[in-house]
């Protein structure tokens, strides 16, 4: 059998070099492209130090620093290894619509960018109801509190002015999962709700309908952080009936219970109006009387730092203050125009962070610092604030389809 062989022109033979050679020019191309994003992803983290002595040598650093020098210490502050740092976790409601649509967001204050993070389990439906055209000035609460580092959903209003919740919903910032608590013994609504240590408290509040052993009832639960009790819940995972309250007073609105010094202190009604004031002893499981001072000048929302000093806004004089149990009176912090009419408050990291009237922007105030500096974190646009926590958070999953807000400097 012939074989045919067709003679091949030179220009034909330059032409197949030149293939030749920008092909093996491409790949070089290629591998040096490869290796290096290979070193760019394994480049060390300090020249000259290994891996885990320059780890712990950053963690010492504050992150806002480490974000902005070099993308391999941005990389490391989002690390699982990297210590936690606090995070605002809102509730979000939309101003484009008047549907009862809620969101969750976080603020990562060191990138300065809000994220939304994955909603509840759609197995029971949610349905928390914010409006309704029988309250038009008034917005229904949905309560939560921080606990263990994880938010915690307690109580709200469902359809029907029905409790919204039989059961706390969780999430964990860590793992970005939402999980059920033990069942209520009572589901309630515009109840008092807290937290001291990894224990939940639940006060007072409303059923399906208003009853007095319900408005004078006391639940607390231990809440579990370990992963065994988050996934897997036991047995012992459960409500238990604490010492009641004298009387059902405090059942009118939905009310933060303040953590400080082994104790819960909450006061009945929001506002610059008269109050009735009750301190728990979540030692002694006894409700004592609140003192005078602490209670004439309770004016507003109020929050604990570290469960230590208990920060408050007169939200009609914008004034900042802090309790000084000593003297038993609110001692002036700051005082500014932005505070004035401050809905929502929460504490933690030497820093107050204040909702105002509006829902549209959160004042954080530095009490570190010797001038008590603040600033405002603008909400995502099209959306107001109803709740927030302030949390320790690890943002490892964080997604960066997110809104850019003013510019925070946490430095001194």
């Amino acid at each position: 059998m012939s074989n045919l062989v067709t003679p091949v022109s030179s220009s034909s033979s330059s032409s197949s070099s030149t293939a030749t050679d920008s092909t093996t020019k491409g790949q070089e191309h290629h591998r040096h492209k490869t290796a290096e994003h290979h070193h760019h992803n394994h480049q060390s983290l300090l020249p000259g130090l290994p891996h885990h002595i320059a780890q712990l040598c950053l963690f010492r650093v504050h992150p806002s620093i480490l974000y902005s020098v070099c993308h391999s210490w941005r990389r490391l502050i989002y690390s699982p290894s990297f210590p936690p740092f606090l995070s605002i976790y809102t509730l979000l409601i939309s101003t484009q619509n008047q549907a009862n649509s809620i969101q969750f967001f976080s603020f990562d204050p060191i990138s300065n960018k809000w994220c939304s993070f994955p909603p509840p389990p759609p197995d029971p439906p949610l349905r928390f109801l914010f409006r309704h055209r029988s309250f038009i000035s008034r917005k229904l609460p949905i309560q939560s509190v921080s606990v263990s580092g994880n938010l915690v959903l307690l109580a709200a209003t469902a359809d029907e002015f029905l409790p919204a919740l039989s059961r706390p919903l969780i999430f964990n910032p860590l793992c970005q999962k939402w999980t059920y608590g033990p069942p209520l013994i009572t589901p309630r609504r515009w109840c008092a709700a807290g937290a001291y240590g990894d224990v939940v408290y639940v006060a007072s509040g409303i059923g399906s309908h208003y009853n007095t052993e319900v408005a004078r009832s006391v639940e607390k639960w231990e809440l579990k952080t370990n992963s065994s009790h988050l996934n897997h819940p036991k047995n012992d995972w459960r409500w238990e009936r604490m010492g009641g309250l004298k009387h059902g007073n405090f059942s009118r609105d939905a009310i933060d219970a303040i953590g400080w010094r082994g104790k819960l202190c909450m006061v009945n009604v929001k506002g610059d109006v008269a109050k009735e004031g009750a301190v728990y002893d979540v030692q002694t499981d006894a409700w004592e009387e609140m003192p005078v001072g602490m209670l004439l000048g309770w004016r507003g929302p109020a929050a604990a730092m570290e469960d230590d000093t208990i920060y408050m806004v007169d939200e009609s004089k914008g004034a900042l203050k802090k309790y000084d149990p000593g003297r038993d009176m609110w001692v002036a912090v700051l005082e500014s125009e932005v505070l004035k009419g401050a809905q929502q408050m929460a504490a933690g990291g030497g820093r107050v962070c204040v909702v105002r009237d509006d829902g549209v922007g959160i004042v954080v105030v530095d009490v570190v610092a010797p001038l008590h500096r603040f600033w405002i974190v603008d909400t995502p646009p099209g959306f107001t604030s109803c709740y927030y926590k302030y949390l320790a958070k690890s943002l490892f999953d964080i997604v960066y389809k997110l809104v850019y807000l003013i510019k925070i400097c946490y430095l001194t």
